[in-house]
């Protein structure tokens, strides 16, 4: 080796032990990257975990309320053009939203939001649901009571608080002879429609509107209406819910279901050919002075074209049982959000977005909670009472009519139907109820009685094993 040659060697042997000596390494001797090549935080610093991002991610949204399905729409299009992000709403077909749901959720791009009604549609649907206790929704709770959950996990929330009754014409009453005032209890109630029924030729107008037993209507008396012997037998008992039903209130059931189908627009043979919007209708034209419906049907009856804010009000559903003057309307919720946890998690946060903003936005909030012209087309708003921190005073007069009897000392009808073992179940006594409108003798009562308690305690097995 000549002498130049030597020196280039030990020169490079000099910068290699130098930069060994500062630490550092030459560079073609450089490790492969690890895992994370952030350097790792100083002591005093908690390492950040990173933001769950929406970038990507659009929202499916499965309603359960098709009376507000053109209001869900056109939010779905408001929030789409102010964030770019795409919602599609989805509304099931009237008491067809577990079988709708069932079907959609075995597609590829199955709901990233849906519904269900209480502890027992939680039970069939638990294994789906994203876990919503760290939510910034969960945190817009105004109490937790409104949550759905497994041990610490928060799988649903109410997102809204509704309330049924009997809707009144109060000027076609007044025509009858009678206010609100002279029905306090089911006595009076029943005095009333018989008299108006006795009379219905010179009046012009019958007690009660047809109840229809076809799926649009069925659901107001297989379920809301059964809510009522369900509840007193609670309340007796002691239990907010049972493996098997007594039945102890069957009697008052069979009462008030007799004073509707034979007080009424229609004979009842007729009633499985009767709809949702021959109830409503009939209502809405002068034909009947009361109408079984809820919170929700406001502005279905009220509104351009129908009645005067001040020709309706809403009374308790008077059932025979326990101190009726201080009876207030059937209160709850059967509308509990949940996050499909299986969806993609740029779905999951751009659903979890969706959801919080529209318990947020003002404009958001105004669609979900107003009445005529909330919407910003002009058209009706949900009117609906809602659990949330931002939410302001709804705008519907039969959610404020429950704040005011509740204020009074009224106590409210909680909704206990939640409880009911199955659709199964519902739809058995919905087939009994029609049975029995049709021919009225204990026999078919006693086939009401059946489907009731023993159809109760077999669902509930096949439910819970």
């Amino acid at each position: 080796m000549n002498m130049k040659k030597f020196l280039a060697l030990l020169l490079a042997l000099m910068m290699v032990f130098a930069l060994a000596a500062c630490g550092e390494e030459p560079a073609e001797e450089s490790p492969a990257p690890a895992e994370s090549e952030e350097p790792a935080p100083a002591e005093s610093e908690e390492p950040q975990e990173e933001e769950p991002s929406a970038e990507g991610g659009s929202v499916y949204y499965m309603n359960f309320k098709p009376e507000q399905d053109a209001q869900w729409q056109e939010l779905a299009q408001i929030y789409t053009d102010e964030t770019g992000v795409e919602v599609t709403v989805y509304t099931a077909a009237a008491n067809q939203y577990e079988t709708q749901l069932t079907s959609e959720m075995a597609k590829d791009e199955a709901p990233t939001i849906f519904h269900v009604n209480g502890p027992v549609g939680l039970n069939n649907w638990k294994d789906y649901c994203y876990d919503l206790s760290g939510s910034a929704l969960y945190e817009q709770l105004t109490s937790p009571d409104y949550a759905l959950t497994d041990g610490d996990a928060v799988l649903g929330i109410a997102f809204v608080i509704e309330s049924y009754g009997i809707i009144v014409n109060k000027t076609l009453l007044e025509q009858a002879g009678y206010t609100v005032d002279d029905i306090q209890n089911f006595e009076d109630l029943k005095a009333v429609a018989e008299d108006i029924t006795a009379r219905s030729s010179e009046l012009g107008f019958a007690a009660f509107t047809s109840a229809g037993m076809d799926a649009s209507s069925d659901w107001r008396f297989k379920t809301h209406l059964a809510n009522l012997p369900i509840y007193f037998e609670y309340q007796d008992e002691g239990i907010t819910s049972t493996p098997a039903i007594k039945g102890t209130y069957l009697d008052n059931y069979r009462a008030i279901w007799d004073l509707y189908i034979n007080n009424s627009t229609c004979d009842p043979s007729e009633l499985t050919m009767k709809t949702g919007n021959d109830a409503t209708n009939e209502f809405v034209s002068g034909q009947a002075v009361f109408y079984q419906n809820g919170s929700w049907a406001y502005a279905d009856v009220v509104g351009e074209g129908k009645l005067a804010e001040e020709d309706v009000t809403m009374i308790p559903i008077y059932f025979g049982v326990g101190d009726e003057a201080n009876q207030g309307l059937c209160t709850g919720s059967e509308n509990y959000w949940c996050v499909n946890k299986n969806a993609s998690p740029e779905d999951i946060q751009a659903s979890l977005d969706f959801l919080e903003w529209c318990v947020t936005d003002e404009t958001a909030l105004q669609c979900i909670t107003g009445g005529e012209g909330a919407m910003p087309s002009g058209g009706a708003g949900m009117g609906f009472a809602i659990p949330f921190k931002a939410a302001p005073e709804s705008a519907n007069p039969f959610v404020k009519l429950d704040a005011e009897m509740t204020a009074a000392g009224k106590t409210p009808i909680s909704w206990n139907f939640t409880t009911m073992p199955s659709e199964e179940w519902k739809t058995q006594l919905g087939s009994a109820l029609s049975i029995y409108a049709a021919d009225q003798s204990d026999a078919n009562w006693d086939g009401v009685v059946q489907a009731f308690v023993d159809n109760w305690a077999a669902e509930y097995e096949l439910a819970n094993g």
